[in-house]
């Protein structure tokens, strides 16, 4: 895997993933739509930590300058 992520993106990433979770978890987001907000902030942390986002290579989209 290629990185195809700048910092900003990822970054970006981690912040919308600990709103997502401070969101559900403080009740303010409940039921279905937090629970998938949840999963969308785990991936975006996930894809955050290893610097690919799969979505990015089926659309050829990269925001890392050094490929």
């Amino acid at each position: 895997m290629k990185k195809n992520m700048n910092n900003t993106d990822r970054i970006v990433r981690v912040v919308l993933a600990i709103l997502f979770a401070a969101l559900y978890f403080t009740g303010t987001v409940t039921g279905t739509v937090g629970l998938v907000l949840v999963v969308l902030g785990g991936v975006f942390l996930a894809t955050s930590v290893i610097s690919f986002c799969p979505l990015y290579t089926l659309v050829g989209f990269s925001t890392c300058k050094t490929n």
